[in-house]
Formats: C-alpha cells, structure tokens, sequence
C-alpha cells in the first residue's frame, strides 16, 4: 500500500483507535525462531546471553548459584563434553539456549535460558521441542528437569510442555528446594 510522507500506513482495522480516533500502529510480528546446534564459535555469544539472564534474575538468589549460572567461555567448553546445546537465533542473533545431556539413560536438561527480552514469544517451547525431538532421536524413555523450587513460572510452563512434578530436594544446592520434573516420551 502507498503511503505518502507523514501519513501512516496503518489502516484504521489494523490497530486501536486512540483518543482523536487516528490508528495505533499495531507491532510487527517478530521473525520465525530458528533453532540448530551450537558450535565452539557460540560459545562467547552463549556465555553474554547467560550472564545477562543471570543478571535478570530476582534480588535474593546466592551468589555462588548466579556465578555457577553465568561460567566463563573457557568454563562453558570444558561443562561441554557430553552434553548437546540448541541455539535459538532470530535474524542471526542468539536469543536462546538449552542443553541436554544423557544421564543413566534418560534425558537431562542442563540448561534453559532466554534473552529477557524475548521471553514470551515462542522461544523457550522451540528450544524445548527440539530437545525433546533430540531425546526421542537418542531412545531416552523420559526427560527431567530440575528448576529451583521459587520459579513458579517455570513449573507451570513445564506443565504446558507435558511434565509433571516429580519430586522434590529441600535445602538442596546453595540452600535452595529443588523440583523434579519429568516427561515420559
């Protein structure tokens, strides 16, 4: 549609009317998420999105729990051996991570972390799709996951996803309660 200099391009069925009855532009719709495996080359760009998400995180966490959360590259790569990581990216930029891991047959989830600021948008259930299409692929019977216990959102996203609690560790790492979940494939 053409529109001239100053005038919107917004038709008024496209967005809210405001107070003068002019058109509220309606956002754009963000570009798909694609998710693949991560190399050595996305290490550092892993290392900033965790230090960033760490860095969001609620007052009150240990602060041995939020230095373990945020590692080094040089320590990233070395907690690599065994474990496979998806990238999330959009337009190129790494926007997401998770890492998952076979422990005495089944899958673990190791790591789950979204740019703040593109949470709620898709981008931790695509991570999670594909590791549970990588989980089904390596013959695990189940997944589970453990998340600290005062995440409510992230038990009740895990829930949406198929997992039920399956138990729980009081005082476990860093003084922390810990919920189990568990997905059987």
């Amino acid at each position: 549609m053409y529109s001239p200099v100053g005038e919107s391009s917004v038709r008024p069925e496209q967005g809210d009317r405001g107070a003068e009855g002019t058109a509220s532009p309606v956002p754009p719709k963000p570009h798909p998420v694609v998710v693949e495996r991560i190399t050595h080359a996305d290490v550092p760009a892993i290392c900033t999105l965790l230090k960033k998400v760490g860095d969001a995180q609620p007052a009150g966490l240990p602060a041995e729990l939020l230095k373990a959360w945020q590692p080094a590259p040089l320590e990233f790569t070395s907690q690599m051996e065994g474990v496979t990581y998806f990238a999330a990216r959009r337009d190129g930029r790494l926007i997401g991570a998770i890492g998952c891991e076979i422990r005495h047959g089944t899958c673990h989830l190791m790591v789950l972390a979204v740019d703040p600021e593109t949470r709620r948008q898709g981008v931790a259930s695509a991570l999670l799709t594909a590791a549970t299409e990588w989980a089904k692929r390596s013959n695990a019977p189940s997944i589970w996951v453990d998340a600290l216990a005062r995440f409510t959102p992230v038990a009740s996203f895990l829930r949406r996803h198929g997992y039920s609690e399956a138990g729980a560790l009081h005082k476990h790492e860093w003084g922390e309660d810990i919920a189990l979940f568990e997905r059987v494939l």
